[in-house]
C-alpha cells in the first residue's frame, strides 16, 4: 500500500525519560485503511475513555416519531423525526432526541453521557433553549391535552408531539430550515421555538473529580471527589486490592464502601508498594438529568436526553505511584470549543514533567498540573498511548465529533421514511485502526492522520516505536 503524506502539525509530551511525539499527515485515498509503522506491535495499554462518568447505553432506534421536511437549496427531503430509545448498561431506559441532523445513527451504537463541551452543543449559543424545549414538551409533559392547549393546536398525538419537539430542537441544534409534515406538529414546533428561553446545562448524573491522581507509596493519593444526583453510590476497590494492599479510604484513613455527593475518597498505598497503578469504581441508580448529551465513538449522531427511568450510572478514577522521578496523572476530555482533545497532566513526583507543543516547551513542576489541547480535525479518529518513567502508560482513543454537518458545510445525502436508527447523510470511519508496540528507554508515540479527502473523513492513528532490534 502506498500513500502521499504531508506533515501539518507536531506535538511532543514527555516526562524525564518518557516521551510522546505527535505527527499528523493527510492521505489521499478513496478507502478507509490504516498505515502501520515498521516495528509496530500489539497493544499494551488499557484504553482510557474520554467520558467522565454517568450512564452508558445502547441505542435501539426511533420509537415514537412523525415526519418532517428539510428545505435545502437542492430541494426538499422528507425524514423521520421523533424519540429514540436507549437501553442502559446495568439497567434502565433513556429517551432521546437528535441534535445532529445531518449525521447517521448507527444501529446498536454504544453511547456515553457527555458534557456539552464535548459535543456540538458546547459552541452552540442556543443549547440552553434546547434544554428548555425538552423540559416543556413531550415526554416530560405527557399531558398532551395541556400541551396542545399551550401550543394552540387542535389536539396532539404522541407522534405529533415527538415530531414537533424534534423539529423545534433541530432548528436550534443544527440551524436547520425544517418543518413538521403534520400541521399540529408544526404548530407545536413553532410554539416551542418561539417560547424557548436559555436554561443552564444540567450536571452529570455521576462523575469523579479528578479522574486520575498520583503520588508516592505510603501516601493517601487524592482526594477524588464524588459528584452525583443519586442519594448514594457504592465504592468498589481495585480488583487486586487483596494482594496489592491498596485500600480506598476517607480523609481519616477509614475504609470506604459507600459515598454521597461531595464525599472525598483516597487511594491508601502501602509504603513498600512497588511502582504501579490501581483503579476504583463507583456506581449508583438514579434518573439522568434531562438535557444531558450522549455521544458515541462509532460516529453515530449526537443525542440529547428527553427522559430517563431509574438507571445505572458509574464512574472510575485511577491512581499511579512511584518512589522517585516525575509521577504523572493523565486524563483527557474533548474540547469542542477549541477543536481538540484536552490532556490534563498532574505531576506529584519530585522531578519536573515537561511537554513540548508546536515547538514550545513547558514544564509541570512537582505538585503542579497543566492542560494541553491536542488540535484535531473534525471526524478525526485518534488512538495513542502516552508513556513515562516507572512503566507508566495511558492510552486514549476516540473520535472528534464536535460539529453538525450543516455547521461543516455538508449536505443531506440520504432520506429514510421508515423507523430506523439512521436519519440522513453522514460518513462512518473505522475506529479500530491503531496498534502500539513495546517501549525503549525513551519510548515514542507517532501519530498518523489519514485524511479521506474525497468524503471529508479523517483517521488519526498514534503508534509507539519498539526498541531497536525488536522483531
Amino acid at each position: 500500500m502506498s500513500s502521499a503524506l504531508s506533515v501539518f502539525s507536531a506535538l511532543s509530551l514527555r516526562g524525564r525519560r518518557g516521551a510522546v511525539r505527535l505527527v499528523a499527515a493527510t492521505w489521499a485515498c478513496g478507502l478507509v485503511a490504516a498505515g502501520v509503522l515498521a516495528g509496530a506491535g500489539p497493544a499494551v495499554a488499557d484504553e482510557t475513555p474520554q467520558t467522565q462518568g454517568g450512564a452508558t447505553a445502547t441505542i435501539g432506534g426511533l420509537k415514537t416519531y412523525g415526519e418532517a421536511v428539510i428545505h435545502e437549496d437542492g430541494g426538499d427531503q422528507q425524514v423521520s423525526a421523533g424519540l429514540f430509545e436507549m437501553s442502559v448498561d446495568g439497567g434502565g431506559t433513556l429517551q432521546t432526541y437528535c441534535v445532529d441532523l445531518q449525521n447517521p445513527t448507527q444501529r446498536d451504537a454504544k453511547y456515553h453521557e457527555t458534557a456539552w463541551s464535548g459535543t456540538s452543543l458546547g459552541a452552540n449559543k442556543s443549547a440552553g433553549k434546547i434544554r428548555w424545549i425538552l423540559q416543556h414538551s413531550y415526554p416530560q409533559v405527557n399531558d398532551l391535552a395541556a400541551l396542545s392547549a399551550k401550543a394552540g393546536t387542535k389536539g396532539l398525538t404522541e407522534q405529533d408531539a415527538a415530531a414537533g419537539t424534534q423539529v423545534a430542537i433541530w432548528r436550534y441544534s443544527d440551524g436547520a430550515d425544517v418543518d413538521a409534515v403534520d400541521p399540529q406538529a408544526e404548530k407545536l414546533a413553532d410554539y416551542l421555538q418561539k417560547s424557548a428561553r436559555d436554561v443552564a446545562e444540567p450536571k452529570a448524573s455521576l462523575t469523579l473529580d479528578p479522574p486520575a491522581v498520583s503520588g508516592h507509596p505510603g501516601e493517601r493519593l487524592g482526594p477524588v471527589t464524588v459528584h452525583t444526583n443519586a442519594n448514594g453510590v457504592t465504592v468498589t476497590p481495585p480488583a487486586d486490592a487483596a494482594t496489592s494492599g491498596v485500600r480506598i479510604v476517607d480523609k481519616d484513613g477509614k475504609a470506604v464502601t459507600s459515598a454521597v455527593d461531595g464525599s472525598q475518597v483516597f487511594f491508601d498505598v502501602p509504603e513498600d508498594a512497588a511502582a504501579g497503578s490501581a483503579e476504583l469504581t463507583v456506581q449508583a441508580s438514579t434518573t439522568v438529568p434531562v438535557g444531558r448529551a450522549f455521544t458515541s465513538e462509532s460516529r453515530s449522531q449526537t443525542q440529547i436526553l428527553a427522559g430517563s427511568s431509574e438507571s445505572t450510572v458509574s464512574a472510575a478514577a485511577s491512581a499511579d505511584w512511584a518512589e522517585t522521578g516525575a509521577i504523572p496523572a493523565l486524563s483527557a476530555q474533548k474540547n469542542c470549543a477549541e477543536g481538540g482533545l484536552d490532556i490534563t497532566a498532574a505531576n506529584q513526583g519530585d522531578e519536573t514533567f515537561t511537554f513540548e507543543l508546536m515547538g514550545v516547551e513547558h514544564g509541570i513542576d512537582a505538585g503542579k498540573s497543566a492542560t494541553v489541547t491536542i488540535p484535531l480535525q473534525e471526524d478525526q479518529v485518534y488512538d495513542f498511548t502516552i508513556t513515562a518513567p516507572n512503566g507508566y502508560e495511558k492510552r486514549f482513543a476516540g473520535i472528534l465529533d464536535c460539529r453538525t454537518q450543516s455547521d461543516a458545510g455538508g449536505d443531506v445525502t440520504q432520506t429514510l421514511s421508515e423507523p430506523s436508527p439512521a436519519t440522513v447523510g453522514g460518513t462512518t470511519v473505522d475506529t479500530n485502526l491503531a496498534e502500539t508496540g513495546g517501549s525503549g528507554i525513551t519510548p515514542m508515540i507517532t501519530v498518523v492522520a489519514l485524511g479521506l479527502v474525497g468524503i471529508g473523513a479523517t483517521t488519526l492513528v498514534l503508534l509507539r516505536d519498539r526498541k531497536p532490534g525488536q522483531g
